[in-house]
């Protein structure tokens, strides 16, 4: 999504990207931000951002279907940047449904791959962009989608690779981590 999805003029893909000898198997989030606004749009008065995020997950026998990651500490996120301010969006089963919780991406290797390392309980809830009061503790157990976004306003092309989105209870995984981690301490969020 982005804001040409109201006429603005950003623009925005995701594609799979296979493996390489030199490249893990990753998702490639990029494009070009463009603050323009739609002349025949009076009503737009704000562009120039670009998000992604899972679809819902399909209805189960029992209900809606949820990621749990109440029994973990951190979220993490196997990426390379291209140095510009992302945000992690993760959205949960609230009574507020257009509520989402943030947390900027802060990459410390531009065009290298690693390990970024989030505690849940940093992420600010938001809505439509704005901080939300009283700040609520996230619902870990309701977890309905995980996303990134580019909201810098800042024109011309980003590009962000993201090779893993995990739930663990290790900080370490940020120092250590090499590729996607597939053990079975760490629930991937596929």
């Amino acid at each position: 999504m982005s804001d040409a999805d109201m006429g603005g003029f950003s623009r925005v893909a995701l594609e799979q990207v296979p493996a390489t000898a030199s490249e893990p198997a990753h998702a490639r989030f990029h494009g070009s931000i463009s603050i323009d606004l739609p002349p025949n749009r009076p009503q737009v008065q704000r562009t120039g951002y670009a998000a992604w995020r899972n679809k819902d997950r399909g209805p189960t026998l029992f209900g809606k279907s949820l990621w749990s990651v109440d029994p973990y500490l951190f979220l993490a996120l196997r990426v390379k940047s291209d140095g510009r301010k992302y945000f992690v969006n993760v959205q949960t089963e609230s009574v507020v449904y257009t509520d989402i919780h943030q947390h900027r991406l802060y990459a410390q290797r531009p065009g290298e791959w690693e390990t970024v390392i989030f505690d849940w309980s940093n992420f600010v809830r938001t809505n439509y962009g704005q901080v939300v009061e009283p700040q609520n503790e996230m619902m870990k157990q309701k977890v309905r989608t995980i996303g990134i976004g580019l909201t810098d306003r800042v024109p011309g092309p980003f590009n962000l690779s993201i090779a893993g989105i995990w739930a663990t209870n290790r900080r370490g995984d940020a120092d250590s981590h090499s590729g996607v981690n597939k053990s079975a301490k760490n629930d991937q969020l596929n």
